[in-house]
Parts: structure tokens; sequence; C-alpha cells
């Protein structure tokens, strides 16, 4: 299931502006329905209220059927989807804050598990620079010591595919230096 970039904003700008449920908000933004009743029940906003409409997820008519019908369903437009698609096959793009902390730890994770990936291909990966990349293998890094193993794919710093193909590439340049 696909669901808006910015859920929370996107769930707001709905209760504001339409009549639709909790239930069909919660199901198009891929929250729970309690999520959503926090979301309007709450009298100060941390969150600015996103327009679907103006960036394209839905239209007048698509709110206007699911006004009409409390059983309609919501779904973001086909381009949406397609855009969220291509950009879940180049791989994990932005890392939220709360888990760029956690990325010497994927660093590390990748570096036991994958000792052939050089330093370039490890830093790629995990959007870092080769000097970091390098002061972590040599355990000269200035917080290696607090450094949390974690794996990366879990974290959703670096996606499966991403992490095997790049192993692949590896594994086929040293075969090729062997030769």
């Amino acid at each position: 299931m696909n669901y808006p970039y910015m859920p929370k904003s996107t769930a707001l700008w709905l209760i504001e502006n339409t009549a639709l449920t909790f239930e069909q908000i919660a199901e198009f933004c891929g929250m729970h329905e309690l999520e959503i009743k926090n979301i309007a029940d709450a009298e100060t906003y941390k969150i600015q209220p996103l327009n679907p409409i103006l960036s394209g997820q839905l239209t007048r008519e698509d709110i206007a059927t699911a006004e009409a019908d409390p059983s309609a369903r919501l779904t973001l437009r086909a381009e949406i989807v397609e855009a969220q698609q291509a950009q879940n096959k180049r791989g994990v793009g932005y890392t939220p804050k709360l888990h760029r902390q956690n990325r010497l730890g994927g660093i590390l994770w990748i570096l036991k598990n994958y000792p052939e990936l050089s330093d370039g291909q490890v830093a790629r990966l995990m959007r870092s620079t080769n000097p970091t990349v390098a002061s972590v293998r040599n355990k000269t890094h200035a917080s290696y010591s607090l450094i949390q193993i974690q794996s990366p794919i879990v974290l959703g710093l670096v996606s499966e595919s991403a992490l095997h193909d790049a192993v692949a590439k590896a594994q086929k340049q040293g075969n090729n230096k062997k030769k």
C-alpha cells in the first residue's frame, strides 16, 4: 500500500478541510484511527497541514466521492505511486534524524559482515564519507567506543537490494583481480 509523503500533515489538512471519517483518513494516510483522533483533538499543532490536492496526491473529485460515501476509500493518484516506486528502486534516500545517530553502527555492521566492500562502496551505501568509513574500519573514530552495532537494513538506512548489489559488485571485482 502506498501512503502520502507526509501522512500526519496530510491527515491534519483532511481533518480541517473535509468531512471524511477518521477511518477514511487513517486508511489513506497509513495511520491508526486513534492517531487521527489525537491529531483532531490536539489544540496546538506542531504539524503544518499539507494540502494533498495541491501536492497532486488527490483530486477534489476523489475527496467529494469519499465524503458522499463513508465506505469509499481514498487512493493516491497513479503518478505519485509511480514516483514513490521509482524512488524505492533507487534505494533509501532520506535518513530521518532519529536514525542518523545510528549511521556509525550501520557502517560498523556492514564492515564486520561484508569486509570485501571498499570504503567507497560503504560510504555510498550509507551516505557517509570515505574518511568516516576508514576511521570506523581502523577503529580510530572519535566515537568508536560508543558505537552500537545495528543492521542498517533494519534501521532503514539502506535497502537490502542495494546492499546485495554492492556485495555482488565487490565479489565480481574481487574475482576479476584474482585472474
